[in-house]
């Protein structure tokens, strides 16, 4: 622990009074602006968790439909994508694989009017960014709708581009009875798809595969959701010719009031050999049931689930889902229906213990901010170690009803809003007008624990608004619990506008006096926008 005249040492400008020692008022703004004046802890922002568990046991900071910079329907596709993406830590990218003309595959949403990009430009991209933040494992998310010959052309480019850092065997050379850990992958990229048989028949003996085979293509289940949407963009196409984009969004609307059967059509696949080579760790597998994966399925397979099929998990046998994940990783994904490219909450799939989430990381808000808070900690490594309780195999948990599970230990949480320094004016708002700010402290967890509260709104002052108001929460599940700063402007006749917000784990909470670095809507830093409180911690 360092000693109060290190500190004093370090912030203080004045030499008078480094040798009294004391602070002045220019050293304790100094030292209340440092790291050890911030809410957040210093000692979490370094990579400071356990590595060596199996890759099921961490929450996966993760992306979906990474090429795209806009919406799905019309939206462009970018290689910047996957560059913003591994540049913010994620660590989970969605590549969605297509016949392309000349044999080169490209990568796009399929059915849809998005733009095109080659594979091997991605490729080659996350080859220069996939350890540039993170230098722990990769999953490339391959969603494969090539031909055989052109399935040989992705296997070709990502031995040619990744090399050494594809995984193409186990760690050991046998078949594993548990994922390797983020650690022993440290500097691995692992490739998520079909693959033909048993992991168990690649190793254990001389090659006798054909060169090609087949899968069922049932991976996911509920993708008859996104394909029922594609089909009708795809029939509205020549009306848009005609009638213009317009109606292609009244299609789309009518499509999206019209009931699904999501009922699987389990079909054949052929897939090429040499792409089935390059799946050892993530092998995709359709979800039956939760008793059917303990009977059939392997700690290297996974599932993936539309967030309308995780609910409904979620809703019908939380703990199982809990339970299910402790020896299984489970992907899950935005419904086709969000064609505008929104999020859905993945605190809720955090709750079920599900560790690939994938959000839409082009569009900025509060699911968003969110994922970004969850994975601020442990060095922003994009891996975070799940709770105790969501890693035994013989875990009760159950995140509808946490109150029935032995060792939580309840607080109260006590936030004082003291003031605010320097907000900024809300863009678009009229010339010269200044905020009128209020702030709104939200808990994000069980839903027992979600919360919301706001202090009153201070009229036109955003330079140095003064709250002095007292937040109580009361926290049952803490370890799952993400604290959200959200200031705005208010407005009496109709929504109020953001002006800044800074979301991050309660486990990160530092007590006592805090500062808080504001951020913007698409979670860079607003300097020098912050707020002071104070925080008390109690357990109950």
């Amino acid at each position: 622990m360092e000693t109060a005249s290190a500190l004093i040492d370090r912030h203080e400008p004045s030499d008078t009074a480094k040798q009294l020692p004391a602070l002045t008022l220019n050293g304790f703004l100094a030292y209340l602006r440092s790291p050890e004046g911030s809410i957040f802890n210093p000692e979490h922002e370094r990579l400071h968790q356990d590595m060596s568990r199996p890759l099921n046991h961490y929450f996966i900071n993760s992306s979906h439909n990474t090429y795209l910079l806009e919406d799905q329907l019309r939206g462009h596709s970018s290689v910047e994508g996957y560059i913003r993406a591994l540049m913010r830590g994620c660590r989970c990218v969605e590549v969605d694989c297509w016949d392309g003309a000349g044999l080169e595959p490209v990568v796009y949403h399929g059915h849809t009017f998005t733009s095109k990009i080659f594979f091997k430009d991605v490729i080659s991209v996350i080859s220069k960014y996939a350890f540039t933040v993170s230098e722990l494992p990769l999953i490339l998310s391959i969603e494969n709708h090539c031909s055989l010959e052109q399935q040989r052309v992705l296997a070709h480019h990502m031995r040619h581009f990744l090399g050494d850092w594809l995984v193409m065997g186990t760690i050991d050379g046998s078949v594993p009875t548990r994922m390797p850990s983020p650690e022993e992958l440290r500097g691995k990229i692992l490739v998520k798809g079909k693959r033909i048989g048993p992991l168990l028949d690649a190793l254990s003996g001389p090659e006798e595969d054909p060169c090609s085979g087949e899968v069922t293509d049932e991976d996911e289940a509920a993708e008859a959701e996104d394909e029922n949407i594609r089909n009708e963009v795809k029939r509205k196409e020549k009306v848009t010719a005609l009638c213009g984009p317009c109606s292609l969004a009244v299609g789309i609307r009518v499509a999206a009031s019209q009931p699904l059967s999501l009922s699987p059509q389990v079909s054949k696949q052929s897939l090429a050999k040499e792409l089935s080579d390059c799946v050892v760790y993530c092998k995709s597998v359709h979800f039956h049931s939760f008793h059917h994966s303990r009977q059939h399925y392997h700690c290297y397979e996974l599932s993936s689930f539309t967030e309308s099929k995780a609910r409904k998990l979620i809703r019908e046998a939380a703990s199982e889902f809990v339970c299910h994940n402790t020896w299984q990783l489970s992907r899950v994904y935005p419904s086709g229906f969000r064609t505008d490219s929104s999020n859905f909450s993945p605190q809720e799939m955090w709750n079920a213990g599900c560790q690939i989430v994938a959000l839409n990381f082009q569009t900025a808000g509060e699911h968003m901010d969110l994922n970004d808070g969850l994975f601020s900690q442990n060095g922003r490594c994009g891996f975070v170690l799940k709770p105790w309780f969501m890693r035994t195999s013989v875990t009760t948990f159950d995140p509808e009803h946490p109150t029935g599970t032995t060792g939580f230990r309840p607080i109260t949480l006590t936030i004082q809003i003291i003031s605010g320094q320097q907000l900024p004016k809300v863009a678009n708002s009229k010339q010269g007008s200044i905020v009128d700010p209020l702030v709104r402290v939200e808990i994000h967890g069980t839903p027992g624990d979600c919360a919301r509260q706001e202090t009153k709104y201070i009229d036109n002052n955003g330079f140095n608004p003064v709250w002095y108001e007292t937040l109580t929460f009361s926290i049952q599940v803490p370890e799952l619990a993400l604290i959200r700063f959200v200031v705005e402007d208010y407005d009496m006749t109709s929504k109020n506008d953001f002006v800044g917000q800074f979301t991050m784990p309660l486990s990160c909470v530092q007590q006592g006096y805090r500062h808080i670095h504001l951020l913007s809507r698409d979670g860079t830093y607003i300097p020098p926008s912050s707020l002071f409180v104070h925080i008390r911690i109690t357990e109950d």
